[in-house]
């Protein structure tokens, strides 16, 4: 039966703490770096050499990238170009997202070389929200003056101002990996193809999978919102947490912190903490030679943040929305990277990266479906499109989505299609694939245990 107390009250957590989401970083969208880019631009984001990179995960070489997702032809895109926004934060004094800008502009060279959507070029605008709201605001806006089909592939901690200025003109937002923000969790003009904040409750099913019995969670300081969920999915296996601790997003020595999570006999520890302090808590991990296991999410627990450790983080488990980078789906993705001389400084197996890539391969086939495309493609017919899909198919970068199947048992995560995870790794040092099948945690979300 259906918690309804659970869920009002993982709804007005998650509220809660979007004021403070700055803090939540690669959480929310993994592979940012938190220092200030003085480079990047909203235009042509794929040289190497941005300032804002620290990041070290060049594309992976393995698959076959002579097959595309759609066996494409080597054409030139020719006549009215077909005009999209991606709308992310890329100067600015918080969280920064060169990967998805990167990303999309790469996209769009790979497309427009390989005959375009339905023949016509892609035109792909990234706007800068600067982290600011007026600035957010003036993105939404500026995506209505040049009538864009849709605003694709983004991430943004400011969706509350982004919104209402797109549901307004009827444009859609679709594909993005990490909706935060009410709007974004219940707008009928919402089209999100990630699973956020769903990926705990995953690292969750996964400790338990593997026999974990005394299972503590650390939450970074301002994401207490991934936390019900994930106390849902332990109540369902009639477990809970043995302790859960709030780290501080500041702290230098996380060594105090790690004696507390690994306390208790404790033998897993499930981890919702962003790639920066990640890197101070993996050293302090290691320095205390605990044996227990730990449970991280994509694109924090990665390796940027395991770097310098050698193999003594290996075994360790990463849950995450999106096969990890090196596996097949991703194949044309990374040739494309290298095409558009992507700068190798930047983490593309994450989900900012991967996200916005999985965004555009599903945004072209929905385009290429509506009748009379590309002449008929809008943000009206591109909306009606979208809204009666059924097979969305990525060839496995996600599951095949339903659109027109929300979430009826939680209404203020209506728009969320798509609520599995995937499995990678840590061997030899390295992040490697360890599931490639998507495990459905719908029902653990709410507290119910999933069917065998």
């Amino acid at each position: 039966m259906k918690d309804d107390h659970a869920l009002r009250r993982w709804s007005r957590v998650l509220v809660a703490v979007l004021a403070g989401c700055a803090l939540l970083a690669g959480v929310a969208a993994c592979g940012s770096n938190s220092s200030t880019s003085t480079s990047a631009s909203t235009s042509a984001a794929t040289s190497a050499g941005t300032s804002a990179s620290t990041t070290a995960t060049a594309p992976a070489e393995s698959g076959d990238a002579s097959q595309t997702a759609n066996n494409r032809p080597v054409k030139k895109a020719s006549g009215t170009p077909i005009k999209t926004m991606t709308i992310t934060s890329l100067d600015s004094q918080g969280p920064v997202y060169p990967n998805i800008s990167i990303t999309a502009k790469a996209y769009e060279q790979w497309i427009n070389n390989h005959g375009g959507i339905a023949g016509a070029p892609l035109q792909v605008t990234v706007c800068d929200e600067h982290g600011k709201p007026t600035d957010a605001s003036a993105c939404a806006r500026q995506a209505v003056q040049d009538k864009v089909v849709a605003v694709v592939g983004s991430f943004s901690f400011l969706g509350t101002n982004i919104m209402p200025a797109l549901e307004k003109a009827q444009i859609p937002v679709f594909g993005e990996c990490c909706p935060i923000t009410p709007p974004q969790w219940t707008s009928d003009i919402s089209f999100p193809m990630g699973t956020q904040p769903l990926y705990g409750v995953g690292l969750v099913k996964r400790a338990v999978e593997d026999g974990c019995k005394n299972i503590n969670a650390v939450i970074i300081d301002g994401a207490q919102g991934f936390l019900p969920p994930m106390e849902n999915a332990m109540k369902a296996y009639g477990m809970k947490f043995g302790k859960t601790v709030i780290l501080p997003p500041t702290a230098q020595d996380q060594s105090p912190q790690v004696a507390e999570a690994t306390g208790g006999g404790a033998d897993c520890v499930i981890m919702i903490v962003s790639e920066t302090p990640y890197i101070a808590w993996n050293q302090a991990w290691v320095q205390s030679g605990t044996k227990a296991r730990m449970y991280g999410p994509q694109g924090n627990l990665d390796n940027v943040s395991i770097k310098g450790l050698g193999n003594a983080l290996d075994g360790n488990i990463i849950g995450g929305m999106y096969p990890d980078l090196a596996t097949t789906p991703w194949a044309v993705y990374r040739q494309a990277l290298k095409d558009a001389n992507a700068d190798p400084n930047q983490d593309y197996n994450s989900l900012g990266g991967m996200g916005t890539w999985a965004a555009y391969t599903g945004f072209t086939q929905i385009a290429e479906a509506i009748p009379g495309a590309p002449q008929s493609i809008n943000a009206k017919t591109y909306l009606a499109q979208a809204a009666k899909t059924t097979n969305l198919d990525t060839k496995g970068m996600v599951p095949v989505i339903d659109f027109t199947k929300p979430w009826t048992e939680n209404p203020p995560f209506k728009r969320l299609f798509n609520r599995t995870v995937v499995f990678s790794t840590i061997k030899d040092g390295k992040v490697v694939p360890l599931t490639t099948e998507f495990e459905d945690v719908s029902d653990l979300a709410l507290g119910k245990k999933p069917s065998q």
